[in-house]
């Protein structure tokens, strides 16, 4: 007994000191650095003892200034009130503003500056960079010069640009004015900003006043969400923990937990008897009804795949084999190895019984019309060229549909552009080879058949390569067959890949839609594979390199070369071809663009024989529509 005592008096001044030596670390981790003093819980520096603070919390201290990151970027701290649970802090490069030009931020962020453990929203509102080649008079954009913006941007070298700045609150990407670019977003505190007639002073005010982020909830709630079946609710000016109500079965009652459970079940159940008396008059009707749902649904479905089986009949002397679903499956091992997916179905490793390797493409049951399937049988199934994907079967089953294509051992194009871990790098001599092998097929696709096969979605995931390189075209889901005869082809809506889709595909007043539209996409091609990047890099260093293809035009037209490493004088040469046969692609007028036929022989020719084409003329809204897409610049980001 005495011992028993014994023990339950010590566990009792265990908990006891251990409480005070967590009160202690607490109030004795009190740091500071330059302005800012009286580091102390939750915050804590990164320097700090392990036990002082809260991990989320977390700050550094750097140059003698107080910085905390969200989402990878580095902001000064200017202010932690405690009593408001508010941290202000402000992007290093608007913390000093001239009297004679607007301080530029170091951060290009369309989205708000937090993370989770600032994650309740407070008033902040976006600062718009913008510069125009023509003046603009609107009082959302207040007339100022830029600091130091002849390193940053590219239009403002440019004796007739006009700078501004305007208040992005409730700003879209459409309400930009005519022949003007966003170069930079800033973030600031709501106090004192409107959108219309906000005066420059003000603007620049807020910029230096920072941003700001509560830690209300994480800090109230941090108990709540450590213990489990806990929820932490908003109720008026704070926060309350409540207990999750759960039953035996582990099922959430949606009622409050004064309601005894047994007593619950009682009215359940007793609905449950009720409805069940009320609606047994009814049932002889219900069964009725279900089979005439039922009936309904089997004649729709059935007539959506009788255009297929009408287009097999009419098609009976196609080349591919018709396999059965079963078949598939064997060939799939039950769709055990999957190789991608695209928008149109899900791409399987499959094995014939004569020993090859195929690529089976499962289509989704979402394209009921089966278009895409009747697009792709109808175009490659009767195509036969070293660059194309062979067609080497097809299923057709119900709902269930199948195209098996010859096995492309190393995959599609896009990861050795784009170079991924684990993935060979290919030199510029491969790179040049591929690229004038698809050429070759294109140009077959348009000039090789009895009908002209327009393909719609040239882009590198979809040229696949094969044990030695060899790039094949394939996914001729958007593809469309015309008569050679035919110069301007009619679609109905624009079909492609945002990035590769030509421009005559949204704005008809520059042409109709021709082959043409795959030059430009095939353009947009050559250009990432001999620059390996992305034409669109919203993260290049400087917003002129943010459209790879206008940056490389203006380096060529400055008699500059391009930059490469550890790369030969052949290298180089072959790099600067397939850029100038790029750029003769993407032209905007289709009648500026060079036939395939013609890119073929450009590319085989002498580089030294080469004539620079016109600039592309791209609108500052593509720009800045691909930059920030359709994102919407408000504070409720």
């Amino acid at each position: 007994m005495f011992v028993r005592k014994l023990l339950i008096a010590t566990l009792v001044l265990l908990v006891i000191c251990t409480t005070i030596s967590k009160a202690q670390n607490i109030i004795q981790c009190s740091s500071s650095c330059g302005d800012i003093h009286n580091i102390n819980f939750p915050f804590r520096l990164k320097a700090d003892p392990g036990n002082c603070g809260d991990s989320r919390f977390q700050l550094d201290c750097q140059n003698n200034r107080t910085v905390i990151s969200l989402n990878s970027r580095k902001y000064n701290v200017l202010e932690i009130n405690y009593d408001k649970f508010l941290i202000r802090a402000i992007d290093p490069g608007l913390e000093h503003q001239s009297r004679n030009c607007t301080s530029f931020p170091n951060y290009f962020t369309t989205t708000y500056p937090s993370s989770s453990t600032f994650g309740e929203i407070y008033p902040n509102i976006p600062v718009i960079y913008v510069n125009c080649l023509a003046t603009v008079n609107s009082s959302r954009y207040v007339d100022t010069t830029f600091c130091g913006s002849q390193n940053k941007t590219s239009s403002s070298n440019s004796s007739q640009s006009q700078s501004y700045v305007a208040i992005g609150q409730d700003m879209s990407i459409s309400d930009l004015a005519e022949n003007c670019r966003v170069e930079m977003v800033g973030w600031a505190s709501t106090r004192g900003l409107s959108g219309d007639n906000t005066p420059l002073s003000s603007i620049e005010g807020a910029l230096s006043y920072g941003f700001e982020l509560s830690w209300k909830r994480t800090f109230l709630c941090r108990e709540c969400d450590a213990r489990e079946d806990n929820t932490c609710f908003a109720e008026g000016d704070g926060y309350s923990c409540r207990h999750r109500c759960y039953d035996d079965t582990g099922f959430d009652l949606p009622l409050p937990c004064s309601i005894h459970y047994y007593g619950v079940l009682t009215i359940l159940y007793g609905g449950i008897v009720i409805v069940s008396i009320l609606s047994f008059r009814f049932f002889c009707g219900f069964i009725f009804l279900v089979a005439l749902i039922v009936y309904k649904w089997r004649r729709r479905h059935l007539s959506m795949y009788q255009s297929i089986e009408d287009f097999l009949q009419i098609q009976s002397n196609l080349l591919p084999i018709k396999y059965s679903y079963s078949e598939i499956k064997k060939m799939t091992n039950k769709f055990k190895e999957k190789l991608g997916e695209g928008a149109y179905g899900t791409v399987f490793k499959g094995k014939l019984r004569s020993g090859p390797f195929v690529a089976v493409k499962m289509m989704h049951k979402s394209m009921a019309s089966g278009q895409e399937f009747i697009s792709e049988v109808s175009t490659i199934g009767r195509i036969h060229h070293v660059n194309v994907v062979q067609l080497v079967g097809f299923c057709v089953e119900g709902s269930k549909r199948a195209l098996v294509y010859e096995f492309m051992l190393n995959g599609s194009l896009d990861k050795y552009i784009s170079l991924q871990e684990g993935t060979v790098s290919l030199s510029y001599n491969q790179m040049f080879d591929i690229s004038l092998g698809v050429a070759r097929g294109i140009d077959y696709l348009h000039r090789g058949c009895d009908m002209q096969i327009l393909h719609f979605d040239i882009k590198p995931h979809n040229i696949l390569l094969d044990e030695n390189f060899n790039p094949k075209i394939s996914d001729f889901g958007l593809a469309k067959l015309c008569s050679s005869d035919d110069s301007i082809v009619s679609i109905t809506a624009a079909r492609g890949t945002m990035g590769y889709m030509a421009p005559e595909l949204f704005y008809k007043n520059i042409g109709g839609v021709s082959y043409k539209a795959d030059v430009y996409s095939y353009g947009m091609l050559l250009m990432e594979m001999a620059g390996r990047r992305k034409n669109m890099n919203p993260f290049a260093d400087h917003l002129s390199q943010i459209y790879f293809p206008t940056w490389v035009y203006d380096q060529f037209n400055e008699g500059n070369d391009i930059e490469m490493q550890d790369a030969s004088e052949e290298d180089r040469r072959f790099v600067k071809k397939m850029m100038i046969v790029a750029l003769w692609c993407i032209q905007m007028k289709p009648a500026d663009r060079p036939a395939m036929n013609k890119v073929v022989e450009m590319l085989e020719g002498n580089v030294d024989l080469l004539q620079m084409p016109p600039r592309p003329f791209i609108a500052s809204r593509e720009i800045a529509g691909d930059v920030i897409e359709t994102i919407r610049i408000s504070s409720d980001v």
